[in-house]
């Protein structure tokens, strides 16, 4: 079931428009470490069993600074956990990403830090490819790789289907998170956001505080 997801997602990810796209199209299919199973993360380099149990007591991980000082504990090297993050990453918002945040981006250095924050705010990835690609012409595919570890916040009230099904990659935007972020329509603070989609994840509290990381209410 998870594979036809993630494959749906994919398909999905080729039709919707950069105009559309709120979650930075996945090239490399990043694992998010707050969804991923043990068996995903032990197949990733460095993660031990002792490590994969150490991120899953974290969850929620809400930024990448709190992951990278988890695996500074568990005593992985800087140029480990930079190479491990070019397959595993908590995405960063662009519009309300810390700089900490940014400079942990694989290959983004303070000019990177300083484009990212310059074309705030960030309404699309088509915005995004225009900006900076300015700076990044000369490495093909570029763009797209930086893309892939960032997002724009969802508005809860206005957002289309289309918008929000693209981050079904990282299990935000399936049918059935669509479903109820409409049906609790208007959305007016994140107290209501926690306590109607708090209904449906009893069993999993923590992923009230993932889900609502990716959305705004205007």
């Amino acid at each position: 079931m998870s594979r036809f997801i993630v494959a749906a997602a994919a398909l999905l990810l080729t039709v919707v428009s950069t105009a559309e796209a709120q979650l930075g199209r996945q090239r490399d299919r990043l694992v998010e470490p707050n969804i991923a199973a043990d068996s995903t993360m032990l197949a990733l380099p460095y993660l031990t069993p002792t490590i994969v149990e150490a991120i899953k007591a974290a969850r929620p991980i809400l930024s990448i600074v709190t992951l990278d000082s988890i695996l500074t504990a568990q005593r992985l090297t800087k140029p480990q956990r930079d190479s491990l993050y070019r397959r595993m990453f908590v995405h960063v918002d662009l519009n309300r990403g810390t700089d900490a945040e940014f400079l942990l981006i694989p290959g983004a250095g303070p000019r990177m830090l300083r484009e990212f924050k310059e074309y705030r705010p960030w309404t699309s990835y088509a915005q995004f490819e225009r900006e900076i690609g300015k700076y990044v012409r000369n490495v093909p595919g570029e763009v797209e790789r930086l893309e892939q570890y960032t997002f724009i916040a969802f508005d809860l009230n206005t957002a289309t289907d289309e918008i929000m099904a693209t981050f079904a990659p990282i299990a935000v935007g399936t049918p059935r998170w669509i479903r109820e972020f409409k049906e609790y329509r208007p959305w007016t603070s994140q107290a209501q956001f926690e306590r109607e989609i708090g209904k449906y994840v009893r069993r999993n509290p923590t992923e009230v505080a993932r889900l609502w990381r990716y959305a705004i209410i205007r």
